[in-house]
C-alpha cells in the first residue's frame, strides 16, 4: 500500500548533530545521562535546539512536571497505519533532524509489537538509567488535556503530538528531545506502535522498573498527523506560583483530576533531579547527586532518586535534609487541608500510595486519547482488580485449607469483641458456673419431688 509522506523542512537555524555534540546541552537530560532529568520539566529551562523538520510556526504546549510540578507538556505527532503497516514516524536523519512520515490512518498499535517494544524499553532503562525523563515524556504528552473541549485533537491529551518541534520548544519541555532520541530506535524497530502508545508504554514501564506499581494500562491511542494539531503553550503547571494549591487545582481540575490524584501523582517526584541551569530550581549538586548515575549534579527530591517508593512524602514531612529539594508545589501538599489528608496517609502507608498512584497514572495516560479499537488494547499481563474474599464456611470446614490473613483478622476481632482471642479460651467465670450448678440441682430436686 502506498504511503503518504509529509516532509517538514528544518529551520535554517537548526544545528547539526556534530555541532550539538560540541556544544553544552541545556536540556533536562542528555542521551547518555537521561536519568539526570527530573520527571517534571521546568518552565524556566532553556529551549533545546532541536533539528526537527517542521513547516509549521505554531507553538503548542506540553504537560511538563519540571523538577517540581512545573509544567505538564505534551504534543501530538504523526498518524498511524494498519497494525502491520508503518505508522507516522520521527526519524533521525543524517543531517541531524527529525523527519516525519505520516501513513494513512487505519488502525491502532499491534499488541505483539507493544509487548516486544516494552522489553526493549526495559533494556534501555537498565543501560541509560533514564526512568525520570521517560516518565516525564508520557506525562507531557497527556497533560495538555482540557475536559471542556470535546473535539479531538483540539482537546489535547495523549495523542503523540509531543514529537513535533513546535511543542518540544515549549519551555516546559526543555530536554525532552533527548527522550525522543532514546526511544526513536524502538519506534523504528516497531513501526506498528503509535507514538502516543510508545510514550505511555515507556512511562508506565519506567515506573514499574524503578520499583513502583503496575498501572492498569490500555493501548491503541491514535496519533495526530501534524504540528498544526499540537496544543497551544500554557496548559501546564508551574513549580512556584503565588498560590500553589489554587494553581495545581486549576490545572489538574481542567484535566478532570481530583485532590487525591493530584497528591498521588506528585509522589512521582520520588524519581529524578532538578538542575538550576535548566529549570531555575535546585542546587548545582548535592551529596546524593554528585556521583550520578548518569551526568553528576542537580538536586533530587529523595536520597535514592531512581527508586520509586513513598520517600517523597516522608522527606517533605520530616523537613530534615537541606540537600533534598522541596518546591512550593511540593510543600503545599502538607499545607493545604485537603491535600494533607492524602499526603499524611501516603507517608505512612506505601501500599495505599502505590494503589492510588497506579490508578491516577492510568487515568492520566488515557486523557484526551482516541482509541482504536474504541475499548483499547489490554496486554495479557495487565493487572486485574481482585474481588474481595467472601467468607464461605464450607470452604474451611475440612481443615485442609489455610485461612487468609484477612479472614484471620476478622475472626480475631470477633473473639476480642467478647473478651477473648483465638489463641486462648475465654476467662472462666467461677461465680456464674456455681450459680448454674445450683440452678440445675434445684430443677432436678423439683422434678424428683413431684
Amino acid at each position: 500500500m502506498a504511503e503518504l509522506t509529509l516532509l517538514l523542512k528544518a529551520p535554517p537555524t537548526i544545528s547539526s548533530p556534530s555541532q550539538s555534540r560540541s556544544q553544552p546541552k541545556p536540556m533536562a537530560s542528555s542521551l547518555g545521562t537521561a536519568a539526570s532529568s527530573r520527571i517534571f520539566a521546568s518552565s524556566f529551562s532553556a529551549r533545546p535546539r532541536l533539528s526537527l523538520r517542521s513547516s509549521s510556526s505554531s507553538s503548542p504546549s506540553l504537560f511538563s512536571f519540571s523538577s517540581s510540578l512545573k509544567s505538564l507538556a505534551f504534543s501530538p505527532l504523526s498518524s498511524h497505519s494498519s497494525r502491520h503497516q508503518r505508522r507516522s514516524a520521527v526519524n533521525v536523519s543524517g543531517s541531524g533532524g527529525f523527519s516525519t512520515v505520516a501513513s494513512p490512518k487505519c488502525a491502532a498499535s499491534d499488541p505483539d509489537q507493544l509487548k516486544s517494544a516494552r522489553e526493549d524499553i526495559k533494556e534501555l532503562l537498565k543501560s541509560k538509567f533514564c526512568h525520570p525523563i521517560l516518565i516525564r515524556l508520557g506525562w507531557h504528552d497527556a497533560g495538555t488535556y482540557n475536559k471542556n473541549i470535546e473535539e479531538w485533537p483540539q482537546r489535547g491529551g495523549a495523542n503523540g503530538s509531543l514529537r513535533f518541534e513546535v511543542e518540544l520548544k515549549h519551555a516546559a519541555n526543555a530536554g525532552l528531545v533527548n527522550a525522543l532520541k532514546l526511544i526513536q530506535p524502538i519506534k523504528d524497530k516497531f513501526s506498528g506502535v503509535t507514538y502516543a502508545d510508545l510514550f505511555q508504554l515507556a512511562s508506565a514501564t519506567a515506573i514499574e522498573e524503578a520499583g513502583g506499581p503496575k498501572s492498569p494500562m490500555k493501548y491503541g491511542r491514535v496519533d495526530v498527523s501534524g504540528p498544526n494539531e499540537c496544543p497551544e503553550e500554557g496548559r501546564l503547571p508551574d513549580a512556584g506560583p503565588p498560590l500553589p494549591a489554587d494553581h495545581l487545582r486549576n490545572v489538574f481540575y481542567r484535566m478532570g483530576l481530583n485532590d487525591k490524584e493530584i497528591v498521588a501523582l506528585s509522589g512521582a517526584h520520588t524519581l529524578g533531579r532538578s538542575r538550576p541551569e535548566r529549570s531555575g530550581w535546585g542546587k548545582p549538586e548535592t551529596k546524593y547527586t554528585k556521583d550520578g548515575p548518569g551526568a553528576p549534579g542537580g538536586q533530587s527530591w529523595t536520597v535514592q532518586w531512581l527508586k520509586f517508593d513513598n520517600s517523597y512524602f516522608k522527606d517533605i514531612k520530616a523537613k530534615r535534609d537541606e540537600d533534598l529539594l522541596v518546591l512550593p508545589t511540593d510543600a503545599v501538599i502538607f499545607e493545604d487541608p485537603s491535600f494533607k489528608v492524602y499526603a499524611e496517609k501516603y507517608a505512612e502507608d506505601q501500599e495505599t500510595f502505590f494503589k492510588d498512584y497506579a490508578e491516577a497514572h492510568a487515568k492520566l495516560s488515557n486523557l484526551g486519547a482516541k482509541f482504536d479499537p474504541p475499548e483499547g488494547i489490554v496486554l495479557d499481563d495487565a493487572p486485574k482488580q481482585a474481588a474481595p474474599e467472601k467468607f464461605v464456611a464450607a470452604k474451611y470446614s475440612t481443615g485442609q485449607r489455610e485461612l487468609s490473613n484477612s479472614m484471620k483478622q476478622k475472626i480475631r476481632a470477633e473473639y476480642e469483641a467478647i473478651g477473648g482471642s483465638p489463641d486462648k479460651p475465654l476467662p472462666t467465670n467461677y461465680f456464674l458456673n456455681i450459680m448454674i450448678i445450683i440452678g440445675v440441682l434445684a430443677l432436678l430436686t423439683s422434678l424428683l419431688g413431684n
